[in-house]
């Protein structure tokens, strides 16, 4: 009879511990996995990650109101689970929130900020101010810093101030700004905003501006893909546009700048032969 190796079976899980064993209070997660501690075998560690939002958001204040843009990536570890997530989440009418971090902790934060907002709409009979949302989310991001993974920026029109945007990172803060950056992708961005961010753009050059830099990110970041989803606020109805991969305004394979580097740089292989000075491969 056949019979499995030794060595390949998974132990089962611990049962509980003794009750003299001290344990930690940091809510109800922690607590269920130090009583039901799974034996190291039995933990995969792709599927033990979070499924995060590695991810490029921002939103830029123009003349007349505020767009925010972002890309449609969602991943878990290495895996990609979803091509196609929309990350810009309406919280009221002319108010939306980009999220980045654990999709489950701002999807929870997103839901619970715009059914207060929701509420206190119909409390005060008129529209929310984008700062009341900002603070709201400020509020529940630092009250629970140390549970939750969280980056919002919160942007949107009111009356009272026009187009606000509203940076809101992880631990809690909460800072105005024409614009603001997050996500794993923000980080090739800084020095295009530098060169290429005017204050007073026009609805068409902003669009443009957020779209190309989204684009940039894709060519860098590993986390961040898919779609370029835009939604510009301002006085109006709000105005959804989508640009498929297929369409964005920048591709580094087709940037004249690296194709030319690639010709003087060309890329070496096992089968590469050097003659005076000058590079051929047969593979």
């Amino acid at each position: 009879m056949l019979q499995r190796p030794t060595g390949t079976l998974l132990p089962e899980p611990s049962h509980p511990k003794e009750a003299s064993v001290p344990l930690s209070r940091n809510g109800p997660a922690q607590y269920a996995k130090e009583v039901f501690a799974a034996e190291p075998a039995v933990i995969d560690p792709q599927l033990s990650e979070a499924v995060s939002l590695g991810t490029t958001i921002l939103a830029v204040s123009y003349k007349d109101g505020v767009i925010l843009a972002a890309d449609s990536r969602t991943s878990s570890g290495s895996y990609v689970v979803n091509r196609t997530s929309n990350k810009l989440t309406k919280l009221t009418k002319n108010v939306y929130c980009c999220r980045s971090g654990s999709a489950a902790d701002t999807q929870a934060l997103a839901e619970r900020v715009s059914n207060y907002l929701e509420g206190y709409e119909v409390s005060i009979d008129k529209p929310v101010n984008v700062a009341t949302a900002a603070n709201l989310f400020q509020k529940m991001c630092y009250a629970n810093k140390w549970n939750i993974s969280a980056g919002i920026i919160v942007a949107g029109y009111d009356s009272l101030n026009g187009g606000s945007v509203y940076s809101i990172p992880s631990g809690g803060s909460c800072v105005k700004l024409d614009y603001a950056l997050g996500g794993s992708g923000s980080i090739f961005l800084y020095s295009f905003f530098d060169a290429n961010y005017k204050p007073g753009m026009t609805k068409e050059e902003c669009v443009r501006f957020c779209q190309t830099a989204v684009a940039h990110a894709y060519s860098r970041d590993g986390s961040s893909g898919g779609l370029i989803r835009t939604i510009c606020l301002s006085a109006g109805e709000p105005e959804d546009i989508t640009v498929p991969w297929t369409k964005t305004p920048y591709c580094m394979e087709k940037d004249p700048k690296y194709a030319q580097q690639a010709v003087v740089n060309p890329v070496f292989s096992s089968s590469a032969k050097i003659t005076e000075n000058k590079v051929s491969s047969t593979a």
